[in-house]
Order: C-alpha cells, then structure tokens, then sequence
C-alpha cells in the first residue's frame, strides 16, 4: 500500500462537511430564542470557540445553565435541524477519499454528530454514489465512549488490526487532539473551515500535521506531501 497512513480518524463537522455555520449554530440561536428569549445568543465566532473550550456540552450545561428539560428541548431542535438540512461537504473532499479508498486505505468517523446523521450526509451528499465510511463512532452520552476519549480510536485499531503509527485523526477541533495524545495517534489539523486566529494558532502549534486547505490534505494522505 502506497499511503502515508493506512487509516484516516475523521472529524465530521468543519473537518467533512460545513456544518456548524449552516446547520448547528442556527440550530443554538432558534434554542436560545425559545429558552432564553431575554438573552442575545453567542455570535458564531464566539460558538466556535466554546465548541474549541470547553466543549459545547460544558458551554450548555455550566455557563448557559440549561437544566436536563432544556436540554432536551435544545436537542430535540437540533435533531430537526439536522434531519431536515443536508451539509455540504467541502469541495474535494469526498473525491479524495474516494481515491484513498480506492489505493486500499480505511476510513473512519469519530465525531460529536450522531451516527445516522453522518451516514445520511455521506448517502445524500451531491456525487456520492453511495460512498459510506468503513466505521463510524458518533455521539454517545457515555463520556467515556465519546470525543476525546480514547475509546472510539482504540476500538477502530483493534477492529482493523492496526498500530498507532498505522492510522492519522484529522479535526478541527481541540477535542481531536485531546484523543490523539491519549492514544498515540497522530493529528492533522483541518484549517480550512473557519478563520479564528485562537483556534489556528492553538491547532498548528499542536498538532502534528497542519492543512489550510483540502487540497493539502489531500496530497498528504495520497502521496505522502504535506505543507508542516
């Protein structure tokens, strides 16, 4: 196998497909105007640096103090808006993974968005043929069991008969790079789906590989050359 990993980890959100600015932050600003209608909700910057740290569920729970009913209420738009709303994924991503799959290597999601709406975005996406990835992890209220546990990348090198160097996480997202320390996995950042000078700096200081452009990425995993 010609590849520099035999395993791509993925991201879904702002990794696959652009998904928070479309679907997910205008999903929040709906909750906020039923729940908290007094309250001028978060701009998206400012939702992307809560997704960053401390983690939306944080965001939601300690600084917003939303109880467990609105919560409930909060996901349940959110699922609406999900299933009514197809991302688009950005432009050459799904061809290069194509091609990777096609030069034998295994593709992966592990991502705070729930199973079936992955799989639906990768049915429904424009061209997709039915493209699908090999296994994915998605949302689980297990703490333990989700983004950035170790659990999900442990059980897809297990599945696979892989070691740590064989496969590679690619987020956008400090949660990514959280489950790659914790499993020895390296990471590439996905720089291209948002300008916030905190989230990039943190992400290309950290991170083992660092991409401004699906077009870099892709060359990367196809051939192994990659902008550092």
């Amino acid at each position: 196998m010609d590849l520099p990993y035999q395993c791509l980890i993925l991201d879904h959100d702002d990794t696959a497909v652009n998904s928070t600015a479309l679907i997910h932050y205008p999903s929040h600003v709906e909750s906020m105007r039923l729940l908290r209608p007094q309250d001028p909700p978060i701009d998206l910057e400012g939702w992307f640096l809560k997704n960053f740290e401390p983690g939306i569920m944080n965001y939601l729970r300690e600084e917003l103090g939303l109880s467990e009913e609105e919560l409930e209420i909060e996901y349940k738009i959110w699922r609406r808006f999900n299933t009514s709303r197809i991302p688009p994924f950005f432009p050459g991503f799904l061809e290069s993974l194509r091609t990777y799959r096609d030069r034998g290597g295994i593709i992966t999601v592990v991502s705070h968005s729930e199973e079936d709406i992955i799989l639906n975005a990768y049915r429904d996406a424009q061209g997709s043929d039915g493209f699908q990835p090999d296994l994915v992890f998605g949302w689980d209220y297990d703490e333990t069991r989700r983004k950035p546990s170790p659990w999900p990348v442990e059980n897809i090198l297990r599945r696979f008969s892989l070691s740590s160097d064989q496969a590679l996480i690619v987020d956008d997202l400090k949660p990514g790079l959280l489950m790659s320390r914790a499993t020895g996995v390296a990471i590439a950042a996905a720089g291209w789906a948002h300008q916030i000078p905190q989230i990039h700096a943190y992400m290309q200081e950290n991170c083992d590989l660092y991409f401004s452009t699906v077009g870099e990425f892709s060359r990367f995993i196809l051939d192994g050359k990659a902008k550092i």
